[in-house]
């Protein structure tokens, strides 16, 4: 699952994505408020943390530009506590407001409030044959059976699984999971993608994770060989 941080203050811009990691997000930041509205209105992002308070162009701004075109929830993070504040985000689109300074615990329960809420509830509980993948209670069974998942090998299956049927590169798992151009030298997907098969695909009759040569991965039922 993507995130983008809209967050001026470096020290804290570092930690909120710090902490998103640790739990699994990808998460991609913009240091002002253009920055900020290219890739939040041309990006494909599941959660946007906005700060109001931002140079070039503020959060109210940023939040117009996103509310044209995407339904994607938007937070608004900010010192700015007045109710007149809130209640203007709030009309003018955003989900939810939090009031800086916060406990991360906090933030990190409302991105996952906002991640069951309208468009995306449909989407917060993945299922392929016998497996589930519950993105918001970061849970992952297969045939009933509890597997316990690293943060990466989480968000590398819930990218597999959102996009089941379709292959997908070394080069987009990268991208998408580690957030790095693709190093050629670096055997950081064929590891990570082995250990995940070894948790998903080993102890059960039926393969899921498969290998397209030359091309990249691809996860599908296929039905028990």
């Amino acid at each position: 699952m993507r995130i983008l941080v809209i967050e001026d203050e470096p020290k804290l811009g570092d930690y909120v994505k710090k902490g998103l990691e640790e739990n699994g997000y990808v998460v991609d930041i913009a240091r002002d408020g253009i920055q900020g509205r290219y890739l939040a209105t041309q990006g494909d992002y599941s959660v946007i943390l906005l700060d109001v308070m931002l140079p070039g162009v503020d959060g109210f701004g940023v939040l117009a530009a996103i509310r044209q075109g995407k339904d994607v929830p938007v937070l608004m993070v900010t010192a700015r506590d007045q109710v007149e504040d809130r209640v203007r985000g709030l009309q003018q689109g955003a989900d939810d407001y939090l009031v800086k300074p916060f406990a991360f615990s906090e933030l990190l329960a409302r991105v996952q409030a906002l991640q069951r809420r309208g468009p995306l509830q449909e989407h917060t509980v993945l299922k392929l044959a016998d497996l589930e993948l519950d993105l918001v209670a970061r849970k992952c069974h297969r045939e009933g059976v509890r597997i316990d998942l690293t943060a990466k090998e989480f968000a590398l299956l819930a990218l597999l699984m959102r996009r089941q049927g379709r292959v997908l590169s070394r080069t987009t798992l990268a991208e998408q999971v580690w957030d790095m151009h693709f190093d050629s030298e670096t055997n950081v997907v064929e590891v990570a993608v082995r250990r995940l098969r070894s948790k998903l695909d080993d102890p059960f009759a039926q393969r899921l994770l498969h290998t397209v040569r030359g091309m990249g991965y691809v996860l599908e039922d296929r039905g028990t060989p």
